[in-house]
């Protein structure tokens, strides 16, 4: 990080403080913390609710952090250590959640909080925003983040518009001269998929849910599409693979000059039907596949399509390849979904 440090042989600089990682034991924030610690890039200090499900402890197990703290006890946190980096997953995702109380709580005001701390203290930001912004992508999914850009977009969900309401609060900051930390990343996750989902429960993607019918030659039930000139299991999403979100976070933190908001995606779609039959393929199965209605309190704000815009992402120099969606399934089956342990 750009922090007081060493640098190794790699060239990453390893930060003498730790860095904070909220939602460090959720699914992308314990992929990021796997990585860092593996490098051996930084200490780390998590902040996350663990819960009694005994599900989330488990992506954290094989891993040593310096701490591991719930939610509750973040201004003590800030107020008696300096880190030398803040990378805020933590949130309330998912896109069904009703409580906008809570939601604003949890995905605004704690990540204003976060940023006023990185301003203060002089240390990057690193957030994640989603590509549930977007809304139904009527605006495109170009991440021009000027407040002119941003006022256009149409979030469908609590989600989405309490993550959009956080990129345009910091555009502003930025743009009408208020304090800002000295390198701020927001970063709008599409459709991620990978080890350390389990907990997720409905929330998880389509590889972790439907994989154990895959592997048993069951069927699968995907929504029929409700919309005319696309056909049942032809709506799309761009699926990007955990391991890529995290060497794209790893990468910008060791560029302090790039600030932004970026997308986070592959730049290709794939259509859940293709994804399905992947999945079936790398288990050695035939695709089975039976179209269900959609619920009718989805169909309004169900998403047909997102293809992340990556150009501005390749602007700034990150030159590494995305895994396509047969790379990535095919990884995340053998190495972890066909194994006895889930969790990286």
């Amino acid at each position: 990080m750009n922090t007081t440090a060493e640098t190794g042989q790699s060239g990453v600089a390893m930060a003498q403080r730790p860095v904070l990682v909220t939602g460090g034991a959720g699914f992308i924030g314990s992929n990021f913390v796997a990585s860092l610690l593996s490098a051996e890039r930084a200490d780390v200090i998590v902040l996350d609710q663990l819960g009694s499900d005994n599900l989330k402890w488990k992506n954290l197990a094989k891993h040593r952090v310096d701490d591991i703290l719930p939610p509750a006890e973040l201004e003590n946190l800030l107020s008696g250590t300096r880190f030398s980096a803040v990378v805020h997953l933590g949130a309330i995702s998912a896109t069904t959640a009703r409580d906008a109380d809570a939601v604003i709580a949890a995905n605004f005001r704690l990540s204003k909080r976060l940023w006023q701390h990185c301003s203060e203290a002089g240390i990057p930001l690193l957030y994640a925003s989603s590509a549930a912004t977007y809304g139904d992508g009527a605006q495109g999914y170009s991440d021009d983040h000027t407040s002119e850009a941003l006022a256009r977009l149409r979030p469908q969900n609590l989600y989405g518009w309490s993550k959009h309401l956080f990129d345009t609060w910091a555009v502003n900051q930025v743009e009408t001269n208020k304090p800002v930390p000295p390198q701020w990343i927001g970063l709008k996750f599409f459709n991620v998929y990978g080890p350390n989902e389990a907990h997720k429960g409905n929330m998880k993607s389509v590889f972790a849910r439907f994989y154990e019918q895959c592997a048993a030659g069951d069927e699968v039930e995907l929504f029929r599409s409700h919309r005319a000139g696309i056909a049942n299991g032809a709506q799309q999403r761009d699926f990007v693979y955990v391991e890529d979100c995290v060497a794209v976070m790893l990468w910008m933190l060791t560029h302090p000059t790039v600030n932004g908001i970026f997308n986070l995606g592959t730049g290709e779609s794939c259509t859940f039907r293709a994804a399905i039959e992947t999945l079936y393929d790398a288990t050695g199965y035939p695709p089975k596949i039976r179209y269900v209605d959609m619920p009718k309190a989805l169909r309004e704000h169900y998403q047909y399509f997102t293809k992340a815009d990556i150009s501005r992402l390749r602007s700034i120099g990150y030159k590494a390849q995305f895994k396509s969606v047969d790379e990535g399934a095919r990884h995340y089956v053998k190495h972890y979904l066909a194994t006895a342990d889930l969790h990286r």
